[in-house]
């Protein structure tokens, strides 16, 4: 009987260490998502279009799920031919919708609501590319290497090294031009 208690405090206290593991999880995973949508919130905080620029958004978007829906009627139509026994080729489900999207995606795209969030999000990748850019030479320069700077550096004085030695040639060139009359 001593052996059946040994078993089930055992069993008891690895059920404890389970559920104290998932609390533990749970907890993390909390903490996880609201920093999550903490950095989301102030992400779209600061790239709120203005009430125009929504509202114009919002009708490029409608006239998108119109586009949709035409398109899905027009495959129900094709659909109900089919199964009435009209012979549809494959290909026209296919340009039903190739077409539909292309109309959807400039409606969407036409918008000023679109290119202002493009606008955001190519002036965000160029800072997030000049940030990385400013890390590498640091490292680079870091681990005593050469960094766009320095090489930048040695072009500049290489071209005005070319210069002098130009100027110094045609200084040359009259002395001797000189001499030679």
């Amino acid at each position: 009987m001593s052996n059946t208690n040994e078993m089930q405090e055992q069993w008891t206290e690895m059920v404890e260490e389970m559920n104290d593991a998932v609390a533990d999880s749970l907890e993390q995973n909390m903490k996880a998502q609201a920093a999550f949508v903490e950095s989301w919130a102030e992400a779209v905080e600061d790239s709120v279009p203005e009430e125009d620029a929504m509202a114009e958004g919002i009708q490029g978007y409608n006239r998108a799920y119109e586009v949709w829906m035409d398109a899905a009627e027009q495959m129900f139509e094709r659909t109900t031919d089919a199964a009435q026994g009209e012979d549809v080729e494959p290909a026209e489900y296919r340009d039903i919708w190739l077409q539909s999207a292309n109309e959807a995606f400039k409606e969407v795209m036409s918008t000023s609501a679109f290119a202002a969030a493009n606008g955001q999000l190519v002036e965000s990748m160029m800072e997030m590319r000049r940030e990385a850019d400013d890390v590498s030479q640091e490292t680079l320069s870091q681990m005593g290497f050469s960094t766009r700077d320095d090489i930048d550096e040695v072009g500049e004085r290489l071209v005005e090294l070319e210069r002098r030695q130009q100027d110094v040639e045609e200084k040359l060139d009259r002395i001797i031009d000189h001499l030679e009359e």
